[in-house]
Protein backbone atom coordinates (compact mmCIF):
# COMPACT_ATOMS: atom_id res chain seq x y z
CA UNK A 1 0.00 0.00 0.00
CA UNK A 2 2.84 2.39 0.88
CA UNK A 3 4.53 1.68 -2.44
CA UNK A 4 1.31 2.39 -4.26
CA UNK A 5 0.98 5.75 -2.47
CA UNK A 6 4.54 6.67 -3.42
CA UNK A 7 3.93 5.83 -7.06
CA UNK A 8 0.71 7.87 -7.06
CA UNK A 9 2.43 10.89 -5.52
CA UNK A 10 5.25 10.62 -8.04
CA UNK A 11 2.77 10.46 -10.88
CA UNK A 12 0.91 13.51 -9.61
CA UNK A 13 4.17 15.40 -9.26
CA UNK A 14 5.10 14.54 -12.84
CA UNK A 15 1.64 15.57 -14.00
CA UNK A 16 1.90 18.97 -12.32
CA UNK A 17 5.32 19.53 -13.85
CA UNK A 18 3.83 18.73 -17.24
CA UNK A 19 1.20 21.45 -16.72
CA UNK A 20 3.92 23.99 -15.91
CA UNK A 21 5.95 23.13 -19.01
CA UNK A 22 2.81 23.45 -21.13
CA UNK A 23 2.37 27.05 -19.97
CA UNK A 24 5.91 27.79 -21.09
CA UNK A 25 4.93 26.78 -24.62
CA UNK A 26 2.96 30.02 -24.76
CA UNK A 27 6.17 31.88 -23.91
CA UNK A 28 8.17 30.19 -26.69
CA UNK A 29 7.15 32.65 -29.47
CA UNK A 30 8.53 35.46 -27.29
CA UNK A 31 11.60 33.55 -26.14
CA UNK A 32 13.98 36.29 -27.31
CA UNK A 33 12.27 38.86 -25.10
CA UNK A 34 12.18 36.34 -22.24
CA UNK A 35 15.92 35.60 -22.47
CA UNK A 36 16.72 39.32 -22.79
CA UNK A 37 14.54 40.04 -19.77
CA UNK A 38 16.30 37.33 -17.76
CA UNK A 39 19.70 38.76 -18.73
CA UNK A 40 18.58 42.23 -17.64
CA UNK A 41 17.25 40.72 -14.42
CA UNK A 42 20.57 39.01 -13.75
CA UNK A 43 22.55 42.17 -14.48
CA UNK A 44 20.35 44.34 -12.26
CA UNK A 45 20.69 41.77 -9.47
CA UNK A 46 24.47 41.67 -9.88
CA UNK A 47 24.62 45.48 -9.86
CA UNK A 48 22.70 45.50 -6.57
CA UNK A 49 25.12 43.03 -4.99
CA UNK A 50 28.08 45.03 -6.32
CA UNK A 51 26.51 48.14 -4.78
CA UNK A 52 26.60 46.48 -1.35
CA UNK A 53 30.22 45.44 -1.80
CA UNK A 54 31.22 48.96 -2.90
CA UNK A 55 29.46 50.38 0.16
CA UNK A 56 31.62 48.19 2.37
CA UNK A 57 34.76 49.20 0.49
CA UNK A 58 33.84 52.86 1.00
CA UNK A 59 33.71 52.17 4.76
CA UNK A 60 37.12 50.50 4.50
CA UNK A 61 38.46 53.54 2.58
CA UNK A 62 37.17 55.85 5.29
CA UNK A 63 38.98 53.64 7.82
CA UNK A 64 42.20 53.62 5.75
CA UNK A 65 41.87 49.94 4.74
CA UNK A 66 40.68 50.19 1.09
CA UNK A 67 41.53 47.27 -1.22
CA UNK A 68 41.51 49.47 -4.35
CA UNK A 69 43.15 52.67 -3.17
CA UNK A 70 40.20 54.88 -4.16
CA UNK A 71 39.57 58.00 -2.05
CA UNK A 72 36.16 58.27 -0.43
CA UNK A 73 35.11 61.20 -2.68
CA UNK A 74 35.43 59.00 -5.83
CA UNK A 75 32.93 56.47 -4.50
CA UNK A 76 30.12 58.96 -5.23
CA UNK A 77 30.79 58.59 -8.97
CA UNK A 78 30.90 54.81 -8.63
CA UNK A 79 27.52 54.84 -6.90
CA UNK A 80 26.08 57.13 -9.59
CA UNK A 81 27.24 54.82 -12.40
CA UNK A 82 25.82 51.79 -10.58
CA UNK A 83 22.47 53.52 -9.96
CA UNK A 84 22.09 54.55 -13.62
CA UNK A 85 22.99 51.02 -14.78
CA UNK A 86 20.57 49.50 -12.25
CA UNK A 87 17.75 51.79 -13.40
CA UNK A 88 18.37 51.00 -17.09
CA UNK A 89 18.53 47.25 -16.52
CA UNK A 90 15.38 47.28 -14.36
CA UNK A 91 13.44 49.27 -16.98
CA UNK A 92 14.47 46.97 -19.82
CA UNK A 93 13.67 43.90 -17.73
CA UNK A 94 10.21 45.24 -16.82
CA UNK A 95 9.31 46.05 -20.44
CA UNK A 96 10.67 42.76 -21.80
CA UNK A 97 8.79 40.64 -19.26
CA UNK A 98 5.61 42.67 -19.87
CA UNK A 99 5.85 41.87 -23.59
CA UNK A 100 6.30 38.18 -22.75
CA UNK A 101 3.53 37.95 -20.16
CA UNK A 102 0.97 40.12 -21.98
CA UNK A 103 1.38 38.38 -25.34
CA UNK A 104 1.86 34.89 -23.95
CA UNK A 105 -1.17 35.06 -21.69
CA UNK A 106 -3.22 36.72 -24.45
CA UNK A 107 -2.46 33.67 -26.61
CA UNK A 108 -3.44 31.37 -23.75
CA UNK A 109 -6.63 33.33 -23.10
CA UNK A 110 -7.55 33.14 -26.80
CA UNK A 111 -6.88 29.40 -26.89
CA UNK A 112 -9.01 28.94 -23.78
CA UNK A 113 -11.87 30.97 -25.25
CA UNK A 114 -11.60 29.11 -28.56
CA UNK A 115 -11.67 25.79 -26.73
CA UNK A 116 -14.76 26.79 -24.74
CA UNK A 117 -16.45 28.03 -27.93
CA UNK A 118 -15.83 24.71 -29.70
CA UNK A 119 -16.80 22.36 -26.87
CA UNK A 120 -19.90 20.19 -27.41
CA UNK A 121 -23.21 21.38 -26.00
CA UNK A 122 -23.46 18.72 -23.21
CA UNK A 123 -20.31 20.12 -21.60
CA UNK A 124 -22.08 23.38 -20.79
CA UNK A 125 -24.89 21.49 -19.08
CA UNK A 126 -22.37 20.15 -16.57
CA UNK A 127 -20.63 23.50 -15.94
CA UNK A 128 -21.76 26.85 -14.60
CA UNK A 129 -21.07 29.91 -16.72
CA UNK A 130 -19.44 31.79 -13.83
CA UNK A 131 -16.96 28.95 -13.35
CA UNK A 132 -15.87 29.11 -17.00
CA UNK A 133 -15.67 32.92 -16.87
CA UNK A 134 -13.47 32.66 -13.79
CA UNK A 135 -11.02 30.47 -15.71
CA UNK A 136 -10.66 33.10 -18.45
CA UNK A 137 -10.35 36.00 -16.01
CA UNK A 138 -9.04 35.08 -12.54
CA UNK A 139 -6.88 32.07 -13.41
CA UNK A 140 -5.28 33.64 -16.48
CA UNK A 141 -4.68 36.85 -14.53
CA UNK A 142 -2.91 34.84 -11.84
CA UNK A 143 -0.68 33.24 -14.48
CA UNK A 144 -0.04 36.64 -16.07
CA UNK A 145 1.07 38.08 -12.73
CA UNK A 146 3.31 35.06 -12.27
CA UNK A 147 5.17 35.69 -15.52
CA UNK A 148 5.30 39.48 -15.26
CA UNK A 149 6.23 39.77 -11.56
CA UNK A 150 6.43 36.61 -9.48
CA UNK A 151 8.75 34.55 -11.71
CA UNK A 152 11.13 37.47 -12.22
CA UNK A 153 11.24 38.17 -8.49
CA UNK A 154 11.74 34.50 -7.73
CA UNK A 155 14.76 34.35 -10.06
CA UNK A 156 16.05 37.64 -8.62
CA UNK A 157 16.00 36.18 -5.12
CA UNK A 158 17.78 33.04 -6.34
CA UNK A 159 20.52 35.18 -7.95
CA UNK A 160 20.76 37.32 -4.81
CA UNK A 161 21.06 34.20 -2.68
CA UNK A 162 23.77 32.60 -4.82
CA UNK A 163 25.89 35.74 -5.26
CA UNK A 164 25.38 36.79 -1.67
CA UNK A 165 26.49 33.45 -0.29
CA UNK A 166 29.52 33.43 -2.64
CA UNK A 167 30.61 36.90 -1.49
CA UNK A 168 30.04 36.01 2.18
CA UNK A 169 32.11 32.85 1.77
CA UNK A 170 34.93 35.04 0.36
CA UNK A 171 34.63 37.77 2.99
CA UNK A 172 34.17 35.58 6.06
CA UNK A 173 34.06 31.80 5.52
CA UNK A 174 33.32 30.96 9.17
CA UNK A 175 30.40 33.37 9.42
CA UNK A 176 28.96 32.25 6.08
CA UNK A 177 28.82 28.62 7.29
CA UNK A 178 26.70 29.75 10.22
CA UNK A 179 24.33 31.49 7.80
CA UNK A 180 24.15 28.50 5.46
CA UNK A 181 23.14 26.17 8.27
CA UNK A 182 19.66 27.72 8.36
CA UNK A 183 18.91 27.36 4.63
CA UNK A 184 18.22 23.56 4.49
CA UNK A 185 15.77 23.92 7.37
CA UNK A 186 13.89 26.70 5.56
CA UNK A 187 13.77 24.71 2.31
CA UNK A 188 12.43 21.63 4.08
CA UNK A 189 9.73 23.63 5.82
CA UNK A 190 8.80 25.30 2.51
CA UNK A 191 8.32 21.86 0.89
CA UNK A 192 6.10 20.63 3.69
CA UNK A 193 3.99 23.75 3.93
CA UNK A 194 3.88 24.35 0.19
CA UNK A 195 1.77 21.30 -0.62
CA UNK A 196 -0.91 22.18 1.93
CA UNK A 197 -0.88 25.89 1.03
CA UNK A 198 -1.39 24.98 -2.62
CA UNK A 199 -4.41 22.85 -1.74
CA UNK A 200 -6.02 25.73 0.18
CA UNK A 201 -5.23 28.13 -2.69
CA UNK A 202 -7.08 25.86 -5.12
CA UNK A 203 -10.06 25.68 -2.75
CA UNK A 204 -10.12 29.48 -2.57
CA UNK A 205 -10.07 29.85 -6.36
CA UNK A 206 -12.88 27.31 -6.78
CA UNK A 207 -15.02 29.01 -4.16
CA UNK A 208 -14.35 32.40 -5.74
CA UNK A 209 -15.52 30.95 -9.06
CA UNK A 210 -18.75 29.83 -7.36
CA UNK A 211 -19.29 33.35 -6.01
CA UNK A 212 -18.76 34.81 -9.48
CA UNK A 213 -21.28 32.34 -10.85
CA UNK A 214 -23.94 33.48 -8.39
CA UNK A 215 -23.32 37.14 -9.28
CA UNK A 216 -23.53 36.37 -13.01
CA UNK A 217 -26.74 34.39 -12.59
CA UNK A 218 -28.37 37.26 -10.74
CA UNK A 219 -27.29 39.79 -13.36
CA UNK A 220 -28.39 37.56 -16.24
CA UNK A 221 -31.79 36.97 -14.64
CA UNK A 222 -32.24 40.40 -13.11
CA UNK A 223 -35.80 40.75 -14.33
CA UNK A 224 -36.80 37.48 -12.65
CA UNK A 225 -35.06 38.46 -9.41
CA UNK A 226 -36.88 41.80 -9.38
CA UNK A 227 -40.28 40.43 -10.34
CA UNK A 228 -40.14 37.82 -7.56
CA UNK A 229 -38.64 40.36 -5.09
CA UNK A 230 -35.88 37.91 -4.29
CA UNK A 231 -33.14 40.50 -3.75
CA UNK A 232 -32.84 39.41 -0.11
CA UNK A 233 -32.68 35.72 -1.05
CA UNK A 234 -29.92 36.38 -3.58
CA UNK A 235 -28.11 38.58 -1.09
CA UNK A 236 -28.10 35.72 1.42
CA UNK A 237 -26.95 33.23 -1.23
CA UNK A 238 -24.08 35.47 -2.31
CA UNK A 239 -23.17 36.32 1.30
CA UNK A 240 -22.93 32.63 2.21
CA UNK A 241 -20.63 32.02 -0.73
CA UNK A 242 -18.44 35.03 0.08
CA UNK A 243 -18.34 33.93 3.72
CA UNK A 244 -16.87 30.62 2.61
CA UNK A 245 -14.31 32.50 0.49
CA UNK A 246 -13.35 34.56 3.56
CA UNK A 247 -13.06 31.46 5.77
CA UNK A 248 -10.84 29.69 3.28
CA UNK A 249 -8.78 32.85 2.73
CA UNK A 250 -8.25 33.31 6.47
CA UNK A 251 -7.20 29.66 6.78
CA UNK A 252 -4.84 30.27 3.85
CA UNK A 253 -3.45 33.39 5.55
CA UNK A 254 -2.96 31.55 8.87
CA UNK A 255 -0.86 28.83 7.28
CA UNK A 256 1.15 31.36 5.29
CA UNK A 257 1.57 33.46 8.45
CA UNK A 258 2.74 30.42 10.41
CA UNK A 259 5.23 29.64 7.66
CA UNK A 260 6.57 33.21 7.58
CA UNK A 261 6.73 33.31 11.38
CA UNK A 262 8.95 30.24 11.42
CA UNK A 263 11.18 31.46 8.59
CA UNK A 264 11.59 34.99 9.94
CA UNK A 265 12.33 33.75 13.47
CA UNK A 266 14.99 31.42 12.14
CA UNK A 267 16.48 34.06 9.85
CA UNK A 268 16.63 36.91 12.31
CA UNK A 269 17.98 34.62 14.98
CA UNK A 270 20.75 33.61 12.60
CA UNK A 271 21.40 37.20 11.51
CA UNK A 272 21.79 38.51 15.06
CA UNK A 273 24.05 35.60 15.96
CA UNK A 274 26.23 36.32 12.91
CA UNK A 275 26.40 40.03 13.74
CA UNK A 276 27.53 39.21 17.23
CA UNK A 277 30.23 36.88 15.92
CA UNK A 278 31.33 39.47 13.33
CA UNK A 279 31.63 42.18 15.94
CA UNK A 280 33.87 39.89 17.98
CA UNK A 281 36.07 39.27 14.89
CA UNK A 282 36.42 43.03 14.18
CA UNK A 283 37.32 43.58 17.82
CA UNK A 284 40.02 40.92 17.60
CA UNK A 285 41.36 42.27 14.27
CA UNK A 286 40.37 39.19 12.26
CA UNK A 287 37.97 41.20 10.07
CA UNK A 288 37.87 44.69 8.56
CA UNK A 289 35.13 47.07 9.70
CA UNK A 290 33.99 47.72 6.09
CA UNK A 291 33.79 43.97 5.46
CA UNK A 292 31.56 43.59 8.51
CA UNK A 293 29.44 46.44 7.13
CA UNK A 294 29.15 44.62 3.76
CA UNK A 295 28.57 41.34 5.56
CA UNK A 296 25.67 42.84 7.51
CA UNK A 297 24.07 44.17 4.32
CA UNK A 298 24.63 40.92 2.44
CA UNK A 299 23.20 38.99 5.36
CA UNK A 300 20.11 41.19 5.32
CA UNK A 301 19.75 40.72 1.56
CA UNK A 302 20.12 36.96 1.88
CA UNK A 303 17.62 36.87 4.72
CA UNK A 304 15.19 38.91 2.68
CA UNK A 305 15.79 36.63 -0.32
CA UNK A 306 15.05 33.50 1.68
CA UNK A 307 11.94 35.05 3.22
CA UNK A 308 10.90 36.29 -0.21
CA UNK A 309 11.41 32.86 -1.69
CA UNK A 310 8.92 31.49 0.82
CA UNK A 311 6.29 34.03 -0.20
CA UNK A 312 7.04 33.69 -3.91
CA UNK A 313 6.96 29.91 -3.68
CA UNK A 314 3.42 29.97 -2.31
CA UNK A 315 2.42 32.32 -5.15
CA UNK A 316 4.00 30.01 -7.73
CA UNK A 317 2.20 27.06 -6.13
CA UNK A 318 -1.07 28.97 -6.43
CA UNK A 319 -0.25 29.65 -10.10
CA UNK A 320 0.26 25.93 -10.68
CA UNK A 321 -3.24 25.37 -9.28
CA UNK A 322 -4.57 27.92 -11.78
CA UNK A 323 -2.63 26.13 -14.53
CA UNK A 324 -4.31 22.85 -13.67
CA UNK A 325 -7.77 24.41 -13.97
CA UNK A 326 -6.99 26.09 -17.28
CA UNK A 327 -5.57 22.95 -18.88
CA UNK A 328 -8.44 20.90 -17.52
CA UNK A 329 -10.59 22.83 -20.03
CA UNK A 330 -7.98 22.89 -22.79
CA UNK A 331 -7.73 19.08 -22.59
CA UNK A 332 -11.44 18.62 -23.29
CA UNK A 333 -12.38 17.12 -26.64
CA UNK A 334 -13.71 19.81 -28.97
CA UNK A 335 -16.28 19.14 -31.67
CA UNK A 336 -15.02 21.41 -34.48
CA UNK A 337 -11.74 22.89 -35.66
CA UNK A 338 -11.68 26.67 -35.76
CA UNK A 339 -10.83 28.02 -39.18
CA UNK A 340 -11.66 31.06 -41.27
CA UNK A 341 -15.29 30.70 -42.45
CA UNK A 342 -15.75 29.91 -46.12
CA UNK A 343 -17.89 32.26 -48.17
CA UNK A 344 -19.85 29.33 -49.63
CA UNK A 345 -20.63 25.88 -48.29
CA UNK A 346 -22.08 22.83 -50.06
CA UNK A 347 -25.83 23.46 -50.00
CA UNK A 348 -28.25 20.72 -49.00
CA UNK A 349 -31.34 19.89 -51.03
CA UNK A 350 -33.06 19.56 -47.66
CA UNK A 351 -34.51 16.03 -47.56
CA UNK A 352 -34.49 15.01 -43.88
CA UNK A 353 -35.10 11.55 -42.46
CA UNK A 354 -35.28 10.17 -38.92
CA UNK A 355 -35.16 6.36 -39.05
CA UNK A 356 -35.79 4.39 -35.81
CA UNK A 357 -34.04 7.07 -33.71
CA UNK A 358 -33.79 6.64 -29.94
CA UNK A 359 -32.01 8.93 -27.51
CA UNK A 360 -31.22 9.47 -23.83
CA UNK A 361 -29.42 12.53 -22.48
CA UNK A 362 -25.81 11.83 -21.40
CA UNK A 363 -26.58 13.27 -17.96
CA UNK A 364 -29.62 10.95 -17.59
CA UNK A 365 -28.74 7.78 -19.54
CA UNK A 366 -31.37 5.73 -17.72
CA UNK A 367 -34.26 7.79 -19.16
CA UNK A 368 -35.00 7.33 -22.86
CA UNK A 369 -36.52 10.62 -24.05
CA UNK A 370 -37.01 9.60 -27.71
CA UNK A 371 -38.14 6.14 -28.74
CA UNK A 372 -38.07 4.70 -32.28
CA UNK A 373 -38.75 8.00 -34.08
CA UNK A 374 -39.52 7.71 -37.82
CA UNK A 375 -40.01 10.97 -39.76
CA UNK A 376 -39.42 11.73 -43.42
CA UNK A 377 -39.41 15.28 -44.82
CA UNK A 378 -39.04 15.92 -48.52
CA UNK A 379 -37.03 18.92 -49.71
CA UNK A 380 -39.10 22.09 -49.41
CA UNK A 381 -41.78 20.51 -47.20
CA UNK A 382 -42.97 22.00 -43.91
CA UNK A 383 -43.72 19.71 -40.99
CA UNK A 384 -44.87 20.47 -37.46
CA UNK A 385 -44.03 18.77 -34.18
CA UNK A 386 -46.76 19.14 -31.57
CA UNK A 387 -47.31 17.72 -28.12
CA UNK A 388 -47.15 18.52 -24.45
CA UNK A 389 -44.06 20.00 -22.84
CA UNK A 390 -41.38 17.37 -22.34
CA UNK A 391 -42.65 15.20 -25.22
CA UNK A 392 -39.29 15.46 -27.02
CA UNK A 393 -39.99 18.07 -29.73
CA UNK A 394 -36.99 20.31 -29.10
CA UNK A 395 -34.80 17.27 -28.48
CA UNK A 396 -35.48 16.10 -32.04
CA UNK A 397 -34.22 19.37 -33.52
CA UNK A 398 -31.21 19.31 -31.18
CA UNK A 399 -30.28 15.92 -32.63
CA UNK A 400 -30.67 17.25 -36.16
CA UNK A 401 -28.28 20.10 -35.28
CA UNK A 402 -26.03 17.50 -33.63
CA UNK A 403 -25.99 19.32 -30.33
CA UNK A 404 -26.20 15.74 -29.07
CA UNK A 405 -25.40 12.45 -30.76
CA UNK A 406 -28.21 9.92 -30.74
CA UNK A 407 -27.94 6.38 -29.37
CA UNK A 408 -29.69 4.30 -32.03
CA UNK A 409 -31.04 4.70 -35.53
CA UNK A 410 -30.00 7.11 -38.28
CA UNK A 411 -30.71 10.78 -38.96
CA UNK A 412 -29.87 11.60 -42.56
CA UNK A 413 -29.93 14.65 -44.81
CA UNK A 414 -30.11 14.02 -48.56
CA UNK A 415 -29.45 10.37 -47.80
CA UNK A 416 -26.22 10.95 -45.82
CA UNK A 417 -25.87 10.20 -42.10
CA UNK A 418 -25.49 13.54 -40.27
CA UNK A 419 -22.67 12.02 -38.23
CA UNK A 420 -20.66 11.73 -41.44
CA UNK A 421 -21.28 15.34 -42.49
CA UNK A 422 -18.78 18.06 -41.55
CA UNK A 423 -20.31 19.75 -38.51
CA UNK A 424 -19.75 23.29 -39.79
CA UNK A 425 -21.31 22.43 -43.16
CA UNK A 426 -24.24 20.78 -41.38
CA UNK A 427 -25.04 23.76 -39.17
CA UNK A 428 -24.27 26.30 -41.88
CA UNK A 429 -27.20 24.84 -43.84
CA UNK A 430 -29.58 25.38 -40.93
CA UNK A 431 -31.08 28.30 -39.06
CA UNK A 432 -32.93 28.29 -35.76
CA UNK A 433 -35.56 30.83 -34.70
CA UNK A 434 -36.26 30.02 -31.05
CA UNK A 435 -39.11 31.10 -28.78
CA UNK A 436 -36.80 32.95 -26.40
CA UNK A 437 -34.75 35.16 -28.71
CA UNK A 438 -31.32 36.06 -27.40
CA UNK A 439 -29.72 39.06 -29.07
CA UNK A 440 -26.20 40.34 -28.57
CA UNK A 441 -25.77 43.68 -26.84
CA UNK A 442 -24.57 45.47 -29.99
CA UNK A 443 -26.53 47.13 -32.79
CA UNK A 444 -29.44 45.77 -34.84
CA UNK A 445 -27.11 45.62 -37.85
CA UNK A 446 -24.58 43.49 -35.95
CA UNK A 447 -27.32 41.11 -34.80
CA UNK A 448 -28.67 40.64 -38.34
CA UNK A 449 -25.14 40.23 -39.71
CA UNK A 450 -24.63 37.39 -37.23
CA UNK A 451 -26.47 35.23 -39.77
CA UNK A 452 -23.77 35.92 -42.38
CA UNK A 453 -20.99 38.30 -41.28
CA UNK A 454 -19.74 38.97 -44.83
CA UNK A 455 -23.13 40.16 -46.13
CA UNK A 456 -23.41 43.54 -47.84
CA UNK A 457 -25.42 46.50 -46.52
CA UNK A 458 -28.00 45.96 -49.25
CA UNK A 459 -28.46 42.32 -48.22
CA UNK A 460 -28.92 43.36 -44.57
CA UNK A 461 -31.60 45.89 -45.54
CA UNK A 462 -33.37 43.32 -47.77
CA UNK A 463 -33.34 40.77 -44.94
CA UNK A 464 -34.81 43.34 -42.54
CA UNK A 465 -37.48 44.30 -45.08
CA UNK A 466 -38.49 40.68 -45.77
CA UNK A 467 -38.68 40.07 -42.02
CA UNK A 468 -41.16 42.96 -41.62
CA UNK A 469 -38.56 44.65 -39.44
CA UNK A 470 -37.44 47.58 -41.58
CA UNK A 471 -40.38 49.82 -40.63
CA UNK A 472 -39.76 49.74 -36.89
CA UNK A 473 -35.98 49.90 -37.46
CA UNK A 474 -36.35 53.12 -39.45
CA UNK A 475 -38.43 54.62 -36.64
CA UNK A 476 -35.38 54.50 -34.36
CA UNK A 477 -33.17 57.63 -34.63
CA UNK A 478 -30.09 55.46 -35.24
CA UNK A 479 -31.82 52.97 -37.55
CA UNK A 480 -29.74 49.82 -38.02
CA UNK A 481 -27.12 51.26 -35.64
CA UNK A 482 -29.61 51.21 -32.74
CA UNK A 483 -28.14 49.41 -29.72
CA UNK A 484 -30.50 46.64 -28.57
CA UNK A 485 -29.01 46.28 -25.08
CA UNK A 486 -28.15 43.19 -23.08
CA UNK A 487 -30.03 40.20 -24.56
CA UNK A 488 -32.14 42.66 -26.61
CA UNK A 489 -33.72 44.33 -23.58
CA UNK A 490 -34.24 47.67 -25.39
CA UNK A 491 -36.57 46.25 -28.06
CA UNK A 492 -39.93 44.49 -27.69
CA UNK A 493 -40.54 40.76 -27.98
CA UNK A 494 -42.04 41.05 -31.45
CA UNK A 495 -39.16 43.24 -32.60
CA UNK A 496 -36.64 40.75 -31.25
CA UNK A 497 -38.38 37.95 -33.14
CA UNK A 498 -38.30 39.88 -36.43
CA UNK A 499 -34.60 40.74 -35.96
CA UNK A 500 -33.99 37.02 -35.42
CA UNK A 501 -35.97 36.20 -38.57
CA UNK A 502 -33.92 38.76 -40.53
CA UNK A 503 -30.81 37.06 -39.18
CA UNK A 504 -32.11 33.69 -40.41
CA UNK A 505 -33.11 35.15 -43.80
CA UNK A 506 -29.61 36.54 -44.27
CA UNK A 507 -28.19 33.09 -43.56
CA UNK A 508 -30.38 31.64 -46.34
CA UNK A 509 -30.54 28.13 -44.81
CA UNK A 510 -31.64 24.98 -46.61
CA UNK A 511 -33.33 23.73 -43.43
CA UNK A 512 -35.24 25.99 -41.05
CA UNK A 513 -36.19 25.21 -37.45
CA UNK A 514 -38.88 27.31 -35.76
CA UNK A 515 -39.12 26.54 -32.06
CA UNK A 516 -42.48 28.01 -30.94
CA UNK A 517 -41.43 31.28 -32.57
CA UNK A 518 -44.77 33.08 -32.02
CA UNK A 519 -46.09 31.52 -28.82
CA UNK A 520 -45.18 34.39 -26.50
CA UNK A 521 -46.40 37.28 -28.68
CA UNK A 522 -49.56 39.37 -28.65
CA UNK A 523 -51.98 39.07 -31.59
CA UNK A 524 -50.66 42.07 -33.54
CA UNK A 525 -47.02 41.10 -33.15
CA UNK A 526 -47.84 37.47 -33.92
CA UNK A 527 -49.44 38.47 -37.22
CA UNK A 528 -46.40 40.52 -38.27
CA UNK A 529 -44.02 37.77 -37.22
CA UNK A 530 -46.09 35.09 -38.94
CA UNK A 531 -45.97 37.05 -42.22
CA UNK A 532 -42.19 37.26 -41.86
CA UNK A 533 -42.02 33.53 -41.11
CA UNK A 534 -44.07 32.73 -44.22
CA UNK A 535 -41.48 34.63 -46.26
CA UNK A 536 -38.66 32.84 -44.46
CA UNK A 537 -40.10 29.34 -45.06
CA UNK A 538 -40.56 29.71 -48.81
CA UNK A 539 -38.48 27.18 -50.72
CA UNK A 540 -36.96 25.64 -47.58
CA UNK A 541 -37.40 22.48 -45.60
CA UNK A 542 -39.03 23.75 -42.41
CA UNK A 543 -39.59 22.10 -39.04
CA UNK A 544 -42.03 23.93 -36.77
CA UNK A 545 -42.28 23.18 -33.07
CA UNK A 546 -45.81 24.42 -32.41
CA UNK A 547 -47.57 25.44 -29.25
CA UNK A 548 -50.52 27.17 -30.89
CA UNK A 549 -52.11 24.65 -33.24
CA UNK A 550 -53.58 27.48 -35.29
CA UNK A 551 -50.10 28.10 -36.70
CA UNK A 552 -49.79 24.61 -38.22
CA UNK A 553 -53.04 24.27 -40.16
CA UNK A 554 -51.37 24.52 -43.56
CA UNK A 555 -48.23 22.45 -43.02
CA UNK A 556 -47.61 19.35 -45.12
CA UNK A 557 -47.45 16.94 -42.20
CA UNK A 558 -48.02 17.09 -38.44
CA UNK A 559 -46.35 14.70 -36.01
CA UNK A 560 -47.85 14.38 -32.53
CA UNK A 561 -45.39 13.36 -29.81
CA UNK A 562 -46.17 11.99 -26.37
CA UNK A 563 -43.55 10.76 -23.91
CA UNK A 564 -40.91 10.57 -26.60
CA UNK A 565 -42.95 8.63 -29.14
CA UNK A 566 -44.87 9.61 -32.28
CA UNK A 567 -48.47 8.71 -31.50
CA UNK A 568 -50.10 10.32 -34.56
CA UNK A 569 -49.20 11.88 -37.87
CA UNK A 570 -51.07 13.47 -40.75
CA UNK A 571 -52.44 16.77 -42.01
CA UNK A 572 -54.50 19.06 -39.81
CA UNK A 573 -57.78 17.91 -41.37
CA UNK A 574 -56.83 14.24 -41.14
CA UNK A 575 -55.91 14.47 -37.49
CA UNK A 576 -58.96 16.54 -36.57
CA UNK A 577 -61.20 13.88 -38.14
CA UNK A 578 -60.10 11.40 -35.49
CA UNK A 579 -62.38 12.35 -32.58
CA UNK A 580 -60.39 10.31 -30.06
CA UNK A 581 -56.93 11.19 -31.35
CA UNK A 582 -54.26 13.02 -29.34
CA UNK A 583 -54.19 15.97 -31.77
CA UNK A 584 -57.98 16.42 -31.58
CA UNK A 585 -57.82 16.40 -27.79
CA UNK A 586 -55.00 18.97 -27.80
CA UNK A 587 -57.04 21.20 -30.14
CA UNK A 588 -60.15 20.97 -27.96
CA UNK A 589 -58.16 21.64 -24.79
CA UNK A 590 -56.53 24.68 -26.38
CA UNK A 591 -59.90 25.94 -27.60
CA UNK A 592 -61.30 25.68 -24.06
CA UNK A 593 -58.38 27.59 -22.52
CA UNK A 594 -58.29 30.40 -25.13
Amino acid sequence: MLGKMKVEKKFLSKDKWHSVTRVFRYIRPYLGYFIFGMIMLALSSVILMVFLFVAGEMANAANGESRFGLPVRDYGWVFLILLVAQAAFSYLRTVSMAIVSENGMADLRKDLFNKIATLPYPYFESKRIGELTSRITNDIEKLQNTFSVTLAEFLRQIITLVIGIAVLAWLAPRLSLIMLASIPVVVLVAMVFGRYIRKISKERQDQMADSNTIAEEVLQNFQIVKSFTNEYVESLRYSRSIKEVVEISIRYAKWRGFFFMFVITLLFGGIFFVLWQGALMVESGDMKLGDLFSFIMYTGMIGGAIAGLGSLTTQLIGAIGATDRVFEILDQEHEIELSKPLKTYPRFNGTVSFADVSFAYPSRPEITVLKDIDIHIESGQTIALVGASGAGKSTLTSLLLRLYDYDRGIISIDGEDVRQIDLTTLRRNMALVPQDISLFAGSIRENILYGRPDASEEEVVDAARNANALDFINEFPDGLDTIVGERGAKVSGGQRQRIAIARALLRDPAILILDEATSSLDAESEQLVQLALDTLMKGRTSIIIAHRLSTVRNVDQIYVLAQGEIVESGTHDELMSNQHGAYNQLARLQLETD
